[in-house]
């Protein structure tokens, strides 16, 4: 059986494609010879759709653009001089910041949703991922239902067994879709003043959402990159150590095609006394903590309850040391003898200075400056496998996760109950949990394919205030999923309550505090089509 479903195209289309991607079969590819303009909108409209990038180019791009001049286009021609130059300055002299100056486009299809968060580890690199939120998982691909098939697993004796319990969870999850959706539809009403449409796309989003945690951790996703060559090479050489197959096998995918457009930005990857010796640093690092951690805390362990934030660790006199960061740039003297002089003013009077700092902010783009880059919070996070897959796109901060289990138990929306379908949600849950069990012995690094989306992860998140504005007032918008608003909604809490910190609270001013939503897209929608109806 392979591993990954090619794509069929008819001649015509295959002409056409050649020119723009690195290849039309395999799984991943690089975008050549179109628009910067052309490739983000391409990344912007994949994020939101269900067919392969180069089938919605083929769909919905190529009719408007001018291609006729591009039969003949190389994009070899001039590299090896290129080539050349580069590896005088880089490859010769050990110049990093070259590296910095090539970028590519990389489609990254059929990855696994445990691969997703590999690819996206990295805090320099852009990425768009496919979302559970837009686009419904109960159709196939190639015959089959879309989620990875590890190698490992299909050799060991749990291989049927594997098969047979994704294949029901997707059924599960396709089954329940309709339901789910036309509960939401006799419970919901529809505003006179909505379109269809609009309507109908709220619908939809609720009922993804309410359902995206019966999807395993296999199931499969597409990812557009945008980075340069040194941001791959760093990238690379993280997956090549990574303890997960699937993940050193994409490696060697992703190289043969970055090799196509960029070859000498990614010459050291698989040197033995280069890129070889640093992905092997990398893996006897990691395999040396994971055997102290088990004699530490061996199989077994009690589990300690905690609620789902809890703030870990903050500077008790951070809002003075704010106070003076934010009046540095604006005086000529030591930072000490600044800070000095906050510490004798009264309250009112380092708030003053707070909210002159942070003026009049319109709306939540509207950031102050890198004075609140000096707070940093640390929170330990229990949420479901679902939230933390958007919370980890926050990749400026420090995010660092545990293996997905299911130990922690897992979330069950209200909807999913006020449907009537909670009894059968529940046995897809035990079926996942049962699953994992069983695949443990034989293949532990694995094992975690099977757990649904739903069970919850613990995942520690260090962030200054300045990120903590951002990432807080982002994800606690009405419209953002209900796991993620309670998380986002708890640190601001915490924040203010445990940390203390009421001037660094209320410059985020526009954190949500509101109850969930009945559609949580729907005003969203009804954005989007006021911009269609006047574009």
């Amino acid at each position: 059986m392979s591993l990954y479903v090619a794509e069929e195209f008819t001649a015509e289309e295959a002409d056409v494609l050649r020119r723009y991607f690195t290849n039309l079969y395999d799984p991943v590819f690089a975008l050549v010879n179109l628009p910067e303009v052309v490739k983000g909108a391409l990344f912007a409209r994949y994020s939101r759709s269900p067919k392969s990038l180069r089938r919605l180019f083929l769909d919905e791009f190529v009719g408007e653009l001018d291609i006729t001049g591009d039969a003949s286009i190389d994009a070899t021609v001039g590299l090896r001089r290129a080539e050349e130059l580069y590896d005088r300055v880089f490859f010769e002299y050990g110049d990093d910041s070259v590296a910095q100056l090539g970028g590519v486009h990389l489609a990254c299809e059929q990855a696994s949703n445990l691969l997703t968060k590999v690819l996206e580890w990295g805090r320099l690199m852009s990425y768009l991922e496919q979302s559970t939120r837009y686009i419904a998982y109960d159709s196939r691909i190639g015959g089959r239902y879309r989620y990875h098939r590890p190698a490992g697993v299909m050799q060991s004796r749990q291989a049927t067994r594997y098969i047979g319990d994704m294949d029901r969870m997707f059924d599960t999850y396709a089954e329940l879709l309709p339901v789910v959706v036309d509960h939401l539809r006799d419970t919901v009403p529809k505003d006179p003043a909505d379109s269809d449409f609009v309507y109908r796309q709220a619908i939809r989003a609720k009922a993804f959402d309410s359902l995206r945690g019966l999807l395993p951790a296999s199931s499969l996703s597409n990812v557009g990159i945008y980075g340069t060559g040194q941001g791959y090479e760093q990238l690379l050489l993280r997956m090549r150590s990574h303890p997960l197959p699937e993940a050193r096998h994409y490696a060697d995918l992703m190289l043969t095609e970055l090799r196509k457009v960029i070859p000498s930005f990614l010459k050291r990857v698989d040197l033995d006394d280069r890129g070889v010796a640093w992905s092997r640093y990398l893996e006897s690092s990691r395999e040396q903590m994971e055997d102290l951690a088990d004699r530490l805390f061996p199989a077994g362990t009690d589990l300690e309850p905690a609620p789902v934030v809890t703030l870990v660790d903050f500077d008790p006199d951070a809002e003075v040391k704010l106070v003076a960061s934010a009046l540095y740039p604006f005086v000529s003297l030591p930072e000490s003898q600044i800070e000095a002089r906050v510490r004798a003013m009264g309250a009112d009077e380092r708030l003053a200075v707070l909210r002159a700092y942070e003026g009049d902010r319109a709306n939540r783009r509207h950031k102050p400056g890198r004075a609140l880059e000096r707070p940093t919070y640390r929170f330990d996070v229990l949420a479901d496998y679902g939230a933390f897959r958007d919370l980890q796109r926050h990749r400026m901060l420090t995010i660092e996760w545990q293996a997905l289990t299911p130990r922690h138990g897992y979330t069950r929306p209200e909807a999913v109950d006020t449907a009537g379908v909670g009894a059968r949600f529940d046995d897809a849950m035990d079926r996942s949990a049962a699953l994992y069990d069983a695949l443990v012995p034989d293949v532990p690094s694995e094992a975690s394919y099977a757990v649904a989306l739903a069970y919850k992860v613990r995942f520690v998140m260090q962030m200054n205030a300045r990120e903590a504005m951002h990432l807080i007032e982002l994800r606690t918008t009405p419209q953002g999923h209900p796991a993620y608003r309670l998380v986002g909604q708890e640190m601001h809490r915490l924040i203010e309550e445990q940390a203390g910190h009421s001037a660094v609270a209320e410059m985020m001013r526009f954190v949500d505090h509101s109850a969930e939503a009945e559609l949580e897209r729907l005003h969203a929608e009804r954005r989007a089509e006021a911009r269609r109806e006047t574009s």
